[in-house]
């Protein structure tokens, strides 16, 4: 994969050979500043700023952006310990390395900023030597963090869109193209799925199996793209009959669809069999002299050893074949024989 492909390579740039140092110094003493700017003057990989108003600190700060901060812990108007919290506490600043230059040596002062969030300590004026390359360390850690944490941050984000394009793949294949509803196969795998539950938790199982009316002569009288139109509005109106989370509609192919209804009995699916066929009416979408209708078989079962859902498909295809004799326009109920 080229870099160009590669969705982490495009976000975060390789590891620094070479790493460039913001530095911000906050110390309300000139003499100090003034004296750690001539100590990193020379310096072409250490860029300092520095602010004098410690109550300016953390708004300099998220605005400058620094690698690393200088901090004295001893200003007026601020504890130098509770603004090393704040920067902890800030989104910009919690990561950003904070060396401490300070005037005390006492062990329990170092300890003291370090629990508030110092990650260096320096007595200051630290040597200069020491003073760069303490800089320099701080500043690499950082930037390697940053740029793991974006690389991390990259890989998520890279992750998340294959998972979201594997759910719309799967979508895809079990999602028919015209009418949203199910497919076949999805269907089939679905059907097999419920009724291994039902076998097991010996419940009850319902199947719609549904034909629009004389679909055939509709085609041959408006045309195929408008007979397309009919079979989405007859598909939202079929789909109303899942209305539970564990039913289904799909269409079986053609104009004929199904609907599967774990756990009802025949007359529950018989009921929500009739309340499809008068919404269908109820579109009034012309047909002929007439209009447009769908016909339905119903069959329920309690699955047993010896049976299996295909029985269940051809009861319910049985059933439709009644009632496109009786005359089309209704339910007919499986009665067994």
């Amino acid at each position: 994969m080229t870099q160009e492909q590669d969705p982490i390579a495009m976000v975060v740039p390789p590891l620094a050979d070479n790493y460039l140092s913001m530095v911000l110094l906050v110390d309300d003493q000139v003499l100090i500043c003034e004296a750690v700017r001539r100590a990193l003057a020379d310096e072409p990989d250490i860029d300092l700023h520095y602010c004098t108003n410690s109550g300016d600190a953390v708004r300099t700060a998220q605005e400058l952006k620094p690698t690393v901060i200088l901090q004295d812990l001893v200003m007026p108007g601020i504890d130098g310990l509770d603004l090393l919290r704040t920067y902890r506490a800030t989104p910009l600043l919690q990561a950003v390395p904070v060396i401490v230059l300070s005037a005390k040596d006492e062990a329990s002062t170092k300890s003291d900023a370090f629990r508030a969030g110092a990650n260096d300590y320096l007595v200051k004026l630290p040597d200069r030597i020491e003073l760069i390359a303490r800089i320099r360390h701080q500043t690499r850690a950082y930037l390697d963090h940053v740029q793991r944490d974006a690389a991390y941050n990259a890989l998520r984000e890279s992750q998340r869109q294959l998972m979201n394009a594997n759910l719309e793949l799967q979508r895809l294949t079990q999602i028919d193209g015209l009418t949203n509803l199910g497919n076949r196969r999805y269907f089939n795998e679905y059907m097999q799925a419920e009724w291994r539950r039902a076998l097991r938790s010996e419940a009850s199982i319902a199947v719609l199996m549904i034909d629009v009316d004389r679909f055939k002569g509709y085609n041959d009288a408006y045309g195929h793209l408008e007979g397309d139109e009919v079979l989405k509005r007859l598909a939202a109106i079929i789909n109303t009959g899942a209305s539970r989370a564990s039913d289904l509609a799909a269409r079986f192919g053609g104009e004929e669809f199904i609907v599967v209804l774990p756990g009802a009995t025949i007359e529950g699916a018989s009921a929500v069999a009739d309340r499809l066929v008068r919404s269908v009416r109820e579109l009034s979408i012309s047909h002929g002299d007439g209009f447009v209708t769908i016909s339905v078989g119903v069959a329920a079962m309690v699955p047993s050893v010896g049976t299996s859902a295909r029985d269940l498909v051809n009861a319910a295809d049985v059933a439709l074949f009644r009632a496109k004799e009786a005359g089309r326009d209704r339910v007919e109920p499986y009665d067994g024989n």
